[in-house]
C-alpha cells in the first residue's frame, strides 16, 4: 500500500468539498512506537466566521484559533472534555474555516491501536469518533500546525468507499441555526462512523 502523503494543493479545495474529498482517505501518524493509520469515514465542516458552531465565529483569534488563519492543510488539535481532536484547516489564508475528523476505519497500526485505546475494545470502538481515533493513532496536541502532507502525521491517498451522506454535525446544540446547517458527511453503512 503506498502511504505517500497528498499533495498541498490538495487541501486548496472550498471547504464542504474538501469534507467530501477526505472521506476514504487514509490518516497516517507515525511515532517511535510505530505507525498506525485508518481511512476517513467521517468529517464536519467548520465554515469561520459566519458560522456560530465555529472556534473563529465572528473572526475570533486567539493563541488557539491562530493556525486557522493560516493556509490550508495543516493540522488544527484542540482538547475538548480532555480529548484531543484533529482538524484539517481549509480555506485560504484569513478565512478560519476546518474540517474535523470524526471518524475513521482501521487500516495499518491496529495492535498500536489496541495498546493506546485499552484491550477490552471492540474493534469498532477503537477509532469511532473524534477523540478515540487520535488516542488510537496517537495524535497529541503536539501535532498543532503540522503540515498534514508531510510526515509524521499525513493524509495519503485512500480507497473508494460506499455513497457519501450528510446530515447535521453533533455536540453543538448551543450554536443557534448552525445547528441545523448539514455539513456532516460519512460514508453510508460504514460501522465506524461515529453514530
Amino acid at each position: 500500500m503506498s502511504l505517500k502523503p497528498l499533495t498541498a494543493s490538495f487541501f486548496q479545495q472550498p471547504t464542504l468539498e474538501l469534507a467530501r474529498s477526505l472521506l476514504g482517505m487514509l490518516l497516517v501518524k507515525e511515532t517511535e512506537a510505530g505507525t498506525a493509520s485508518g481511512w476517513i469515514v467521517e468529517t464536519e465542516a467548520y465554515i469561520g466566521p459566519g458560522d456560530r458552531a465555529a472556534h473563529s465565529f465572528g473572526n475570533r483569534r486567539t493563541a488557539r484559533t491562530e493556525v486557522m488563519f493560516g493556509p490550508p492543510g495543516h493540522a488544527y488539535t484542540y482538547v475538548m472534555h480532555t480529548h484531543c481532536l484533529l482538524n484539517v484547516v481549509s480555506g485560504p489564508v484569513d478565512h478560519p474555516e476546518v474540517v474535523l475528523i470524526r471518524a475513521i476505519e482501521p487500516c495499518m497500526g491496529t495492535e498500536l491501536m489496541y495498546e493506546r485505546r485499552g484491550r477490552d475494545k471492540k474493534e469498532r470502538e477503537l477509532t469511532s469518533g473524534p477523540g478515540k481515533l487520535t488516542k488510537a493513532l496517537g495524535i497529541t496536541m503536539d501535532d498543532y500546525g503540522r503540515p498534514l502532507f508531510e510526515s509524521p502525521l499525513y493524509i495519503a491517498e485512500g480507497k473508494a468507499f460506499g455513497p457519501v451522506e450528510t446530515g447535521t454535525r453533533i455536540g453543538i446544540e448551543n450554536s443557534g441555526e448552525a445547528r441545523d446547517y448539514p455539513w456532516r458527511f460519512w460514508i453510508g453503512g460504514n460501522r465506524f462512523v461515529s453514530k
